[in-house]
């Protein structure tokens, strides 16, 4: 076809587009389909396909209404409703009109689901609460029943006063089970007292009281001491759990079937299944959970109970003993053990286990599964605005591609979000339809493109199937696919937590012995052996202008020079191409990557110094995800502030930088290319009231003994904006970032005045947080050298710059390390000396710089 000229027969478009449908794996016979929906924007999913809210309308899925499709028959284009590059996200929700309110709906975050407290009383039955404790005393009567055994008084702004004069206890004197959920009781000796007049309460439910939510232990205390019969406590089983609460789980005993004061002996012959979950048992030694009471027990649920006072063994031989159990739900791992395989081989008569087939667990041989995954609903506050809600949820339904060209690959993604149809897609790990983005090009050129995501069957649909896609489609668990479920679907929490703590305990056991000892100056200065001047090779505009001292001369042939001073990688294959050889020396030392790859860089520090209080908590998200997935969980438990950044692998300048406190959103950014996850720096210090960090110069001459120099400039990098941790201010690059060369306005601040008005605002003195700074900097280099001996290289002389922030303690933290830094500051400015007298110039930069590293001199560079 002519350039430029619109598509309009079937080879040409294979011909564009033939990568593009190679990369998709849409299948052959589909190929002219796509092309002619393409052609005629033909969006018929509406007549095959139906939208149906799910999970009381907080979700969609999509069912098929044709009355069947057979696999790769069809295949439908479907629409993308919000295409978006992330720092913009935010934006476009506040600006695009109607665009909030689309993705609102689109995502099931445009109804609030939480009534306030006024709705509540409204929707209080008029009825008093005299009348419906009338009501029910009537009602027990006329059934026969001597007195009312199983009350719920609900919702009725019942405070201290109303439950005195109410005198259930004299009114109704064979109770069972009670519940005065969602009232306004407060005092705690108040409930427990009129509690404790219940003689043969075996249940009782106090949740959403004041004296629950401010006093809980306390008042738990006092009610379990004074009702020795009560066997659930808030759903939870009290240590005097017995035959009630074990058919109360069972479904024997409820409002309709309250048990009587003198419990029958064995009414638990019948059961079958028992969900035990979330009981808070701690003993399951118990005489009423026996084979003698539960001779017909099928099915047990002991998920989310600690059973912490039996040990793994007891537990096993406890259950072994139920002749009839053959299906087992389980925390794994957890109180049975770590590995599923180990609770088959226990339970010979299991036949599932977590709802899953024992013989495909043996044969997969996967120690960690658990089939109950609930999807990840969307949650928030009456009061957060639709772009917030919208936020929160997008990581449910977005999807990413990267655009690249002959010429270069984007350096940031595009995310996008497909049409209702295509967001109504639920997960499934068999699933029956497969789909993936594409760009028509209808010009043939890249600018000319629109996206959409294609869809099709994989399986054989019937008429009322639900439509499913595999959400990690091609992530096998050699890539963390159990664990990047996570994003959709609540997966065990325990398994994560307890991978962290492994992980947490192992660092913390490691330090290094002892520091390598300080070396004095002793490198031989190469000018000295040849007594002449030294050629440089640079591809470094600024070495080229600046270094002009005579012992210096550049050259344009790398195979002549003494010194190699380049910005690019030098490997075996660069040293062939260009000549260089062994012999001469060069501005990198081997194994670099170890400090200069951020995912290497935390490595390195952990293995020498396990979590220094320098180095924040980091994960490389390609091997790690679990152990941070858990540290999450474990800091969410506890209240802790869970804000991370996300930093690619090898990219500077913020390029794919995110901060975030979603977990979802962590799991998502996996998608777009190698990551580390970095725990934020929430406290950070301000200079005058804006976040900074600093830029540090660090001269090597040698690994081994390690001979490193800090050189006395360097600079401070300001924000543009007052920092905040409002949720909108994520998306704003110059409140979180300080790196102003490429994006937004630079502006400079001299680092003398820097200094001098950070100790007035802070009442602080400098050189005390520079001293901690140097023996972090120190640190971080030790780290390297033992735990990457073939670092070392006589010929190796190299200048690294290091980023570091404060935290408001006036702690140093390690933010990265740079190969071959951006010196332009440095070479620009000419500066006062914090740490001697005189001015440091400017266009001497690099002159200190080669003197130090190769002259043996000490010009304005400070030995660590």
């Amino acid at each position: 076809m002519a350039a430029g000229n619109r598509i309009e027969a079937y080879e040409d478009f294979v011909e564009v587009h033939g990568l593009l449908l190679a990369a998709s794996g849409l299948p052959k016979s589909l190929h002219r389909q796509l092309f002619q929906k393409l052609t005629l924007e033909t969006f018929d999913g509406g007549a095959h396909f139906q939208v149906e809210p799910f999970e009381d309308g907080r979700c969609r899925r999509l069912v098929l209404s044709s009355d069947f499709m057979a696999k790769e028959s069809h295949l439908f284009l479907v629409d993308h409703a919000w295409t978006f590059r992330l720092s913009d996200a935010y934006n476009q929700l506040l600006e695009v009109p109607g665009l909030a309110e689309r993705m609102a709906s689109l995502m099931c975050v445009d109804v609030d689901m939480n009534l306030d407290e006024d709705a509540k009383e409204e929707e209080v039955d008029q009825q008093s609460v005299w009348e419906l404790l009338e009501s029910e005393i009537h009602g027990a009567k006329e059934k026969g029943n001597d007195s009312v055994r199983w009350l719920e008084l609900e919702d009725l702004q019942i405070d201290d006063d109303t439950l005195l004069s109410l005198d259930l206890p004299t009114k109704l004197p064979d109770l069972l089970a009670l519940s005065l959920t969602g009232n306004k009781l407060s005092n705690v000796d108040v409930v427990a007292q009129e509690v404790a007049k219940f003689k043969h309460l075996r249940a009782l439910w106090l949740n959403n009281n004041p004296a629950v939510e401010n006093c809980d232990e306390n008042l738990q205390q006092n009610v379990l001491d004074g009702s020795p019969n009560l066997e659930i406590y808030n759903s939870r089983f009290t240590h005097n759990f017995s035959e009630w609460a074990l058919g109360f789980c069972g479904d024997i005993y409820e409002k309709d079937n309250p048990g009587s004061i003198y419990p029958a002996d064995h009414s638990l012959q019948d059961v079958t299944s028992l969900d035990l979950s979330h009981r808070c048992i701690h003993n399951l030694n118990n005489k009423a959970f026996s084979p003698v009471e539960l001779p017909s027990l099928t099915y047990l649920n002991l998920r989310g109970n600690p059973l912490e006072q039996n040990s793994v063994g007891d537990l096993l031989e406890i259950l072994k003993g139920f002749p009839c159990l053959s299906s087992l739900e389980v925390d794994i791992p957890g109180p049975l053990g770590e590995k599923a395989v180990d609770i088959i081989e226990s339970l010979p008569n299991l036949h599932t286990l977590n709802s899953i087939d024992v013989k495909k667990i043996l044969n997969s041989g996967k120690h960690v599964i658990d089939s109950m995954l609930l999807p990840r609903l969307p949650e928030w506050t009456p009061e957060e605005p639709l772009p917030d809600r919208v936020i929160n949820a997008m990581w449910q339904y977005l999807m990413t591609y990267r655009l690249a060209d002959e010429e270069k690959i984007d350096e940031t993604s595009v995310w996008y979000v497909m049409d209702e149809l295509g967001s109504a897609l639920r997960h499934s790990d068999e699933p029956n339809f497969r789909v993936a983005p594409f760009l028509f090009m209808p010009d043939g050129k890249l600018a000319s493109a629109i996206s959409f995501t294609i869809l099709w069957p994989i399986l054989d649909v019937q008429k009322g199937d639900e439509c499913t896609r595999d959400y990690l489609f091609g992530i096998g668990e050699d890539k963390q696919r159990s664990a990047r479920l996570t994003a959709w679907f609540h997966t065990p929490q325990n398994y994560f937590v307890h991978e962290y703590e492994k992980y947490i305990r192992n660092l913390r056991s490691k330090a290094l012995a002892s520091p390598i000892p300080q070396t004095t100056s002793n490198t031989e200065g190469r000018h000295q052996i040849k007594g002449g001047t030294l050629r440089v090779y640079t591809d470094n505009p600024q070495v080229e202008e600046y270094l002009n001292r005579p012992e210096f001369i550049i050259t344009s042939d790398p195979k002549e020079a003494d010194i190699i001073w380049t910005s690019m990688q030098i490997d075996e294959e660069t040293k062939k191409a260009t000549g260089i050889t062994d012999q001469q020396y060069v501005n990198q030392f081997p194994f670099e990557a170890c400090l200069v790859m951020k995912h290497h860089l935390a490595e390195t520090v952990e293995k020498a110094h396990g979590c220094p209080e320098w180095l924040q908590p980091t994960y490389n998200l390609e091997t790690h995800l679990s152990q941070l997935i858990g540290d999450y969980l474990v800091r969410k438990r506890d209240g802790l502030n869970n804000l991370w950044i996300l930093k690619p692998w090898n990219m500077a300048r913020t390029i794919d930088t995110t901060v975030t406190d979603n977990l979802s959103a962590i799991i998502r950014l996996m998608e777009t290319g190698p990551k580390i996850c970095q725990k934020y720096i929430e406290h950070p210090a301000l200079f005058n009231g804006k976040k900074f960090d600093l830029r540090y110069i660090v001269l090597v001459r040698s690994m081994k003994p390690l001979e490193i120099f800090l050189a006395d400039s360097f600079w401070v990098r300001l924000a543009n904006n007052p920092y905040s941790l409002e949720k909108q201010s994520l998306f704003e690059y110059e409140t979180h970032f300080t790196v102003m060369n490429y994006r937004g306005k630079l502006n400079h601040k001299n680092i003398a005045d820097f200094v001098k008005e950070f100790e007035q605002e802070h009442n602080v003195k400098w050189l005390d947080i520079h001293s901690r700074v140097r023996s972090m900097i120190r640190s971080v280099f030790e780290s390297a050298a033992v735990v990457h001996p073939e670092m070392h290289s006589p010929f190796s002389r190299a200048m690294y710059g290091l980023d570091v922030m404060l935290d408001s303690s006036f702690q140093p933290k390690l933010l990265e390390v740079t190969y071959c830094p951006d010196c332009t500051r440095a070479c620009k400015y000419d500066v006062e000396n914090v740490f001697g007298d005189g001015i440091i110039k400017g266009r001497e930069f690099y002159n200190d710089v080669f003197g130090c590293l190769f002259l043996n001199e000490t010009t304005h560079a400070t030995p660590l």
